[in-house]
């Protein structure tokens, strides 16, 4: 049976139900920054429930995936724009073109060289951009592999998944990349990984939206995976809250999820029906922080 326990949650309107909160991430203000991924605006929501939103140059780029970057702005990607964005906690947006066209960023994650790491899902690379906006490519040996989320490991190498051929990738400041196949199809069901974020037990743990499960990567290789109770779920992003735990959306239950390093995992009902939990970060507050794709972000307890 699934665990269920109760822990309190807040919903807080910020948008729309069109506008659609997707990514989100703790800004260096203290206040929680997310994207609006159908209407081209980056949002800014305080612990309080005071929201603000700024309009980028165009309403169609598709902002995506959003984190905090080491020059005290937040940056982003622009899927269908085809850009990285950055803005400032005052609101200040500078956007800058990829070079390859119909790139497709999505993830993004700031690197342990200064400088932004993003995955080009429609070209099959990754990028580096530093913070005077030079970009970098790589290209990922895999065609067709959709490289999704990405983060920084303990290792110093960027880790990232790749949705279409159920493998982990990861890749050397050299430019070298290494991939690591995910465990044989469960009965013909593919894993297809999404989000992926380094725990604090120096693993990468990461999300199987296709077959429902949870997975844990050591440096070296070695994969451990977690079904969920509800292989349905469509788990979609996983982020550490700090104190040993991963927290997860689930994109097609209408719920989070935690889970331990030792495999135990707890499940939280969200209270509007459907609201397509999106993004996920742990806040400034302690708290667990979620998108709703219908127009709200959750707040989740502490998380002690």
């Amino acid at each position: 049976m699934p665990h269920r326990p109760s822990r309190s949650c807040t919903e807080f309107t910020v948008s729309d139900r069109e506008a659609g909160p997707y990514g989100i991430t703790a800004g260096p203000d203290g206040a929680l920054w997310f994207t609006l991924v159908h209407q081209g605006r980056i949002g800014r929501l305080t612990t309080g429930g005071e929201v603000t939103s700024y309009a980028l140059a165009s309403a169609d780029g598709g902002p995506s995936v959003i984190t905090a970057g080491p020059d005290g702005a937040l940056w982003f990607t622009e899927f269908r724009g085809g850009r990285i964005g950055r803005i400032t906690t005052g609101g200040e947006v500078t956007s800058y073109a990829l070079p390859t066209r119909d790139a497709g960023p999505f993830g993004i994650t700031a690197g342990p060289d200064g400088a932004l790491w993003f995955t080009e899902g429609g070209a099959d690379r990754i990028g580096r951009i530093t913070t005077d906006g030079e970009i970098t490519e790589f290209p990922v040996p895999l065609p067709g592999s959709f490289p999704s989320g990405i983060a920084a490991g303990p290792d110093g190498r960027l880790w990232f998944t790749l949705n279409r051929v159920d493998a982990i990738g990861a890749l050397a400041p050299s430019g070298e990349v290494e991939v690591h196949p995910l465990p044989t199809r469960e009965d013909g069901v593919p894993a297809a990984p999404v989000g992926i974020a380094c725990g604090t037990d120096g693993a990468l743990w990461f999300v199987e939206i296709g077959a429902g499960r949870i997975g844990r990567m050591t440096p070296d290789g070695r994969v451990d995976e977690y079904a969920l109770p509800d292989r349905a779920a469509r788990p979609h992003a996983i982020a550490p809250d700090g104190l040993g735990a991963m927290w997860f959306t689930e994109w097609g239950a209408n719920r989070v999820g935690r889970i331990t390093p030792d495999g135990r995992i707890d499940e939280y009902d969200l209270p509007t029906p459907s609201s397509e939990p999106h993004g996920i970060a742990a806040g400034p507050d302690g708290a667990m922080w979620t998108a709703l794709e219908t127009g709200a972000v959750a707040r989740f307890g502490r998380t002690e």
